[in-house]
């Protein structure tokens, strides 16, 4: 076979060749086959690659390069192809099938080709060609499409990550990316890809689509590529960029949205809460706090998330909306994570912030609006009345009340009391004022949340206190003003018979709350209670108290009779 392949190489002189055949007969061409498209056609000093059927004219075969599986390569016009073949192909279009009829002077003439071509024999070839390039040829680029924003273009030393569609010039495919279901990803400009290649992805944008065409001496060249790329082709890529980055990068942000007042930014050792869409840079989502309709809870610039992220959730307000960008380096690397990010993929944060606090926060208050006069203020022990919304600070509204009541005391674990930073949020209120109050969640519902209330979530209270009324400690039932009369029990009975029945001992106690010498637990039925300040003192329950019973009381323990006993 290869003498047969070395007789088309052959040079043979011919003749003018004319239009009409003559004595010395010129090539006839057959364009039986002609592409709709032909960006360009066979010139002299092109190299071209083809496959071809040598017949004589009674349908012999003489040569076949589809049966030794290797297509002819070799320049047009310069005399290394018989004379007749060399001018059949000029003007051919890649795809294009020709019957090129070689009569014997532009073939072999008299003398033959040994014992395959005898003399003055015309040769019939059936050509497609393949593929063509020039030398002189440089990487041709076609944007098919590209996004209306490009922020970035790729420059050499950066890292892509791109899908492609690899295909010789005849639109036979080699490799696609796709098949393998993962990008290509690699450095431009640094010798990791043929140099064609290299030079055609220069200037590309995230998410657009082009058409890169590498002739072969800026590809594989004379070697090819195993078995599915040809010696000499020409490369045809369909590329679709999908991600760029620099291993210099920084992280990149964009403020989108920020609240008309921001009184604190976060830092690092703040406890953050915050919604997130995730994307790649080609727009495809890969996570989403809003599907799982909760937030994203962490601690700023403590590790406890990728390192861009500590860094980007700094110095953001409360209700801030910002798009971050992350480079790979400073998310999840080279390796991703699962199959949900890929390896060496840039993520795109669009964020949120719903709340945030610092585990050495206080509680917040502010007075919007306070009574010219105030004589009296809340204290612990205190029964208030007051008006609340309570809301996220997103403004999302959890509950309200048109009036409350609530004993007001510091011991929050009592299922008729309230959060402790809303305990400490009421006090020295005068009725009449109006307060906003933020309560961080370890003053809160913490880290459980409540029903209705999210986990570690900042609570903003909008109070009007209405009323006040004067308390006692919790666990007793009458608290002495002043001094307590001395002796007691001769004070206690009035009618002065050494006796103090119910009726009696009522009417003492009603006499010491008139007088505002005694306060009795407010927000209590006052005849219940002093039925039971007067079961207390009748211990032996004959339904009168006598000196010698609250005289042993006092002397079993002071302090117990008198906690006890009023």
């Amino acid at each position: 076979m290869e003498s047969i392949f070395a007789l088309i190489l052959l040079c043979v002189t011919g003749t003018h060749v004319s239009s009409s055949p003559g004595p010395l007969e010129d090539v006839v061409i057959d364009r039986y086959d002609i592409p709709r498209v032909c960006p360009r056609e066979v010139q002299t000093g092109d190299f071209v690659r083809y496959h071809y059927n040598g017949t004589f004219t009674d349908g012999k075969k003489f040569d076949s390069s589809h049966e030794r599986g290797a297509p002819f390569s070799g320049q047009v016009g310069l005399g290394r192809l018989i004379t007749g073949l060399d001018r059949g192909v000029q003007g051919m279009c890649v795809n294009e099938r020709r019957k090129v009829t070689v009569p014997p002077h532009l073939a072999y003439g008299s003398i033959g080709a040994g014992d395959v071509i005898p003399a003055d024999t015309v040769l019939v070839f059936d050509v497609v060609l393949l593929d063509i390039w020039n030398t002189e040829d440089k990487v041709q680029t076609r944007t098919l499409s590209k996004p209306e924003s490009c922020k970035r273009l790729v420059e050499a030393t950066d890292f892509i990550r791109y899908h492609y569609n690899g295909t010789l010039l005849n639109g036979v495919s080699f490799d696609s990316s796709h098949s393998r279901n993962g990008t290509y990803d690699t450095y431009v400009g640094m010798g990791y890809l043929i140099k064609g290649m290299d030079e055609g992805l220069i200037g590309m944008c995230v998410g657009e689509t082009r058409t890169i065409i590498i002739p072969p001496f800026l590809a594989y060249e004379e070697k090819g590529y195993g078995t599915v790329i040809p010696s000499q082709a020409t490369l045809v890529f369909e590329v679709f960029m999908i991600d760029l980055f620099n291993p210099k990068d920084d992280i990149a942000v964009v403020v989108k949205e920020v609240p008309k007042t921001c009184t604190r930014k976060t830092v690092v050792g703040d406890y953050i809460r915050y919604h997130y869409n995730g994307t790649f840079q080609d727009g495809s989502g890969f996570d989403t706090s809003y599907q799982r309709n909760s937030t994203y809870n962490t601690y700023i610039g403590m590790g406890y998330v990728i390192q861009g992220m500590d860094k980007a959730l700094q110095g953001l307000c409360i209700g801030e909306k910002r798009r971050v960008i992350l480079p790979p380096h400073m998310a999840y690397g080279e390796k991703g994570t699962g199959d949900l990010i890929p390896g060496s993929a840039v993520l795109v944060f669009d964020i949120h912030v719903i709340d945030f606090h610092n585990p050495k926060d206080l509680v917040e208050i502010k007075v919007t609006s306070k009574p010219e006069k105030c004589n009296l203020t809340s204290e612990v022990d205190d029964l208030i009345q007051y008006r609340y919304n309570c809301s996220l600070m997103d403004g999302t509204l959890l509950y309200s009340s048109k009036i409350y009541d609530t004993e007001y005391n510091q011991d929050i674990e009592t299922t008729n009391k309230v959060i402790e930073g809303l305990d400490e949020g009421l006090r020295g209120m005068c009725v009449g004022e109006k307060r906003v109050v933020i309560v961080p969640p370890h003053l809160g519902h913490g880290e459980n949340g409540a029903k209705g209330v999210p986990s570690s979530a900042v609570l903003h209270f909008e109070l009007e206190l209405l009323d006040l009324q004067k308390g006692v400690p919790d666990g007793y039932m009458f608290v002495w003003l002043g001094d307590s009369p001395d002796p007691l029990f001769p004070a206690m009975d009035l009618n002065k018979d050494l006796s103090v029945p119910l009726e009696e001992f009522t009417a003492f106690i009603n006499i010491q709350v008139a007088e505002g010498t005694g306060r009795l637990r407010p927000g209590m039925d006052a005849d219940g209670i002093i039925k039971d300040m007067f079961n207390n003192q009748d211990r032996n329950s004959d339904g009168k108290i006598v000196a010698e019973e609250l005289k042993l009381k006092v002397e079993e323990d002071s302090d117990k009779a008198r906690h006890e006993e009023l």
